[in-house]
């Protein structure tokens, strides 16, 4: 089941990155690459830090607005498109990542085992900021048509590359903590394929040849461009390949996975 697989990947990152001296002493060294914060990113205009200005959704305070916002999509498709069981499916997998990044972060705080200043402990595992894109692209193709899933998916893709870049180039978050948002997103949704009988789970989606190339490129330069800095090279590579990884993880459980079921249907 892919939805054990999610979970394993999300459990190894948090138990090597989180819970190892040598796994917090490198994400540590991550916020001392170049200068504190985040004004030398390319993307700092669009974070909404800058008093006054607009966030993109859903960095700063647009978090739960970009959340209820996505929610109300998602009951309008599901009420046009009168497909109860995967409108149903879809909110579980939005508000069961959404709400399990909450309580995860609650229930198992970042343990100190290097003696980190304090500052470097406020972030959480895993990243909220970026399960919100994550969630809500992979609720979305539920409920919409199978014809239009793929497009849909890519529009969600790239703005889950830059959502990941940004919050990790900018240091809200550490490279393991965007990841983990990722997979645990990643993992509701294999939860709710497996769940829904067959006739209403997706199955293979078919694309256009050209599509899953172009998205995966538009996503890597996206990610390239949000996780771009001025002051350090390394840190923005890494912020890119960590977007690209996430992106590539939404499309492969989006697109080219079918669901494939290994229990019988309930009716």
């Amino acid at each position: 089941m892919p939805v054990l697989l999610y979970t394993l990947g999300f459990l190894t990152v948090y138990l090597l990155a989180v819970c190892t001296p040598w796994g917090q002493r490198a994400e540590n060294s991550w916020f001392y690459l170049g200068i504190q914060g985040g004004e030398e990113a390319w993307i700092y205009p669009l974070s909404g830090a800058d008093y006054g200005s607009t966030p993109l959704p859903p960095l700063e305070l647009s978090a739960k607005p970009t959340v209820m916002a996505g929610l109300a999509v998602i009951v309008v498709l599901t009420l046009v498109r009168r497909c109860w069981r995967q409108g149903c499916a879809a909110l579980g997998v939005a508000i069961l990542a959404i709400g399990g990044k909450e309580v995860f972060k609650s229930a198992v705080p970042r343990p100190d085992l290097v003696g980190a200043p304090e500052n470097l402990l406020d972030q959480g595992f895993p990243s909220g900021h970026t399960v919100i894109p994550a969630a809500l692209t992979l609720a979305a193709v539920l409920v919409v048509s199978p014809r239009v899933r793929p497009y849909v998916a890519t529009a969600g893709v790239l703005w889950l590359a830059c959502i990941a870049a940004a919050t990790a180039t900018m240091g809200g978050h550490r490279p393991s903590e965007v990841l983990g948002a990722t997979l645990l997103a990643c993992a509701c949704y294999g939860l709710a394929t497996w769940l829904l009988p067959s006739a209403a789970a997706p199955g293979a989606t078919r694309t256009p040849r050209a599509l899953p190339v172009i998205t995966l490129t538009l996503a890597l330069t996206v990610a390239v461009v949000s996780g771009a800095r001025n002051d350090t090279l390394t840190r923005s590579l890494v912020s890119a390949a960590t977007a690209f990884i996430c992106a590539l993880l939404v499309w492969y459980a989006a697109v080219e996975r079918p669901a494939r079921r290994t229990r019988p249907a309930s009716d």
